[in-house]
């Protein structure tokens, strides 16, 4: 087994949330293995017991309670009025309760009982690089992804199958099981419209057009994508003064494989524009990954004024900038390509600023440090 890097609480209540099949219910299997009370709500036949009756949850558990420390619900959000009896069970007992779920939307816009501070919450990705570094090699990233199944899967036909099916029963399908969806249709042709923009700034009419949707039902299905954990926002930087700056947000889909499936492109990838893309959102989402897992105070932007010149990643921390990153997929990186930076510095003049791209070794082109993207993650990420 691959040890995650996410620490779950031993002795408190936790909401575990992150992507299907991002390894939820593994990680907690191996690190609560005694004293466990465990229910699948994935299986047909607890899932319909507990919806038909959610006290059963409280009566077998209290049952249960002098062998037991802990609880564990898995996929908590297909019952949500489970929530009511575990917050009783949480008052009157000394268990602790663990539940995972693929979605916080149903939860969170179903009004369900949350707990009032009770449980904590974590969140679980697919593999990131720190935790697969000495197995994994960048181009399995760029082209299959990071999913658990995938990326442990012996063959290429085998992960692409994997992909195949994950997008098309579960991105396509499933969220509309859940309720989440009312028409399959008309979010299926979204999902391929955001997907075949990703990394780009959100234009929600003109993919509205393309969609022939409402723009609000665009916008909805982008809150979707972000509440389920399968897309992120990067919103821009508003701080400046001087420029006005775009108020839409750059859109990335949380894991490379599941993009290039959706687009179909060819798993043989070569093109460097499309390797390019890829690269940055690697980047992006390892970045939000860490922060995510580790709990880190940061916040991420990227920076564009409306003349064009633009910077892909800004981290903010207690309102300061702390660094400004131009990503590119290049292996020697020359002046003309740092004109987003240079006119960053230009309102920033204080603010460290770097490429992360494919150099062997780290050098500096004025006051701009180029650097390896495996120096960046190492030094700017996992610290």
């Amino acid at each position: 087994m691959i040890n995650r890097i996410l620490k779950l609480p031993p002795n408190k209540s936790f909401f575990l949330f992150g992507p299907r099949q991002s390894g939820k219910t593994t990680l907690i299997n191996s690190v609560f293995q005694d004293k466990i009370f465990k229910v699948n709500l994935l299986l047909s036949d607890q899932f319909f017991k507990y919806l038909k009756d959610p006290s059963l949850l409280r009566k077998e558990v209290m049952e249960k309670k002098k062998s037991i420390t802990h609880v564990f619900i898995d996929e908590i959000q297909r019952v949500p009025d489970l929530l009511n009896e575990v917050q009783y069970l949480v008052d009157t007992t000394s268990l602790h309760f663990i539940m995972s779920g693929s979605s916080a939307r149903k939860l969170k816009r179903g009004y369900a009982n949350l707990l009032g501070g009770r449980a904590v919450q974590r969140f679980l990705f697919p593999f990131m690089w720190h935790e697969v570094s000495e197995k994994a090699q960048l181009m399995h990233f760029l082209r299959f992804g990071s999913l658990p199944p995938v990326f442990l899967a012996e063959t290429g036909v085998d992960k692409i199958d994997i992909l195949n099916a994950y997008v098309d029963i579960y991105l396509r399908e499933e969220i509309q099981a859940e309720g989440i969806v009312r028409q399959i249709g008309s979010f299926s042709r979204f999902l391929d419209m955001a997907a075949s923009q990703f990394g780009e700034v959100v234009n929600y009419s003109a993919v509205a057009r393309e969609c022939q949707q409402a723009v609000m039902t665009v916008k909805t299905y982008y809150e979707i994508l972000v509440d389920t954990l399968i897309g992120f926002r990067l919103e821009p930087w508003r701080k400046s003064m001087r420029k006005r700056l775009s108020g839409h947000p750059k859109f990335y889909l949380f894991d490379n494989g599941v993009t290039n499936i959706i687009n179909r492109y060819d798993h043989a990838i070569s093109d460097p524009y499309l390797l390019g893309r890829l690269f940055e959102q690697f980047i992006i989402m390892e970045t939000m990954k860490w922060i995510k897992t580790s709990q880190k105070m940061i916040n991420l932007h990227y920076w564009r004024t409306n003349a064009g010149a633009e910077v892909d990643l800004l981290m903010e921390q207690s309102g300061k900038l702390t660094g400004a990153y131009e990503i590119k997929w290049s292996k020697t990186i020359t002046t003309a390509q740092l004109t987003g930076l240079k006119s960053f510095q230009e309102d920033y003049p204080d603010v460290p600023c770097y490429v992360v791209c494919n150099t062997d070794e780290p050098y500096r082109l004025g006051h701009v440090l180029i650097m390896n993207w495996k120096q960046f993650l190492h030094k700017h990420i996992y610290r």
